[in-house]
């Protein structure tokens, strides 16, 4: 058994390779945003690092495919599972659904086209999904002024609202980035078990959820 990077009463995190820490697949449903396979880069978070005299987040490690997905896809098998992805890439084989995040902001894309992309794709996969029927359109701000140093980080509202309607129990994310589905469960009484490769991002995962504790405690 692996020694968790971080762990508490809710969540569990483990640095190293999803492939190889496999603690993930106890879990009973899989919230994740894996690699795309579009070799990801923002040029937002270079200036940004470039100004405040610091060196760019690295990119996504495996992004160059959709092979490392579909890896941690096939080991999860066919349990529920919400996945973000991009329509330049083939979607999961086993996709039933899919729901569309309405940032609230546009990025740069094709300089050729005279519309600037401003949402992203999450396959719904599995069953047991629950809860208010509404639209698969969720719109969520992707503008925060506290967003975590990672060049893909997700807004923990939206992910309250993914794993609002997910199936009971422990919710899995092989992928865990800046953590945001880890404390989004977290703050829904979920427990959560997270893998992340770059140990950079797993610091900033445990205080995330170091200052959750310290905000809890401190208006108890």
């Amino acid at each position: 058994m692996a020694t968790p990077y971080y762990q508490d009463d809710n969540v569990t995190l483990y640095h190293g390779d999803c492939l190889e820490h496999t603690e993930w697949l106890e879990a009973d449903v899989l919230v994740t945003d894996p690699p795309y396979g579009i070799d990801f880069t923002t040029t937002i978070n270079r200036h940004l690092k470039r100004s405040e005299g610091r060196a760019p987040a690295p990119k996504i490690s495996g992004d160059g495919s959709v092979e490392l997905r579909d890896a941690a896809l096939e080991a999860w098998g066919d349990r529920p599972a919400l996945m973000f992805g991009s329509w330049r890439k083939p979607r999961p084989v086993s996709t039933r659904f899919r729901l569309i995040w309405d940032k609230g902001e546009a990025g740069m894309g094709d300089l050729s086209l005279p519309w600037r992309p401003g949402d992203e794709e999450i396959y719904v996969l599995g069953e047991g999904f629950r809860g208010h029927r509404g639209s698969n359109v969720l719109r969520v701000s992707n503008l925060r002024s506290d967003r975590p140093d990672h060049p893909t980080p997700k807004p923990v509202p939206l992910m309250e609202r993914l794993i609002e309607k997910c199936p009971p129990g422990t919710v899995a994310d092989p992928f865990a980035g800046s953590g945001s589905t880890l404390v989004a469960a977290r703050n829904l009484g979920r427990k959560a078990i997270g893998v992340e490769l770059e140990e950079r991002y797993c610091e900033i995962i445990a205080k995330r959820l170091d200052q959750m504790c310290l905000d809890f405690g401190e208006g108890a």
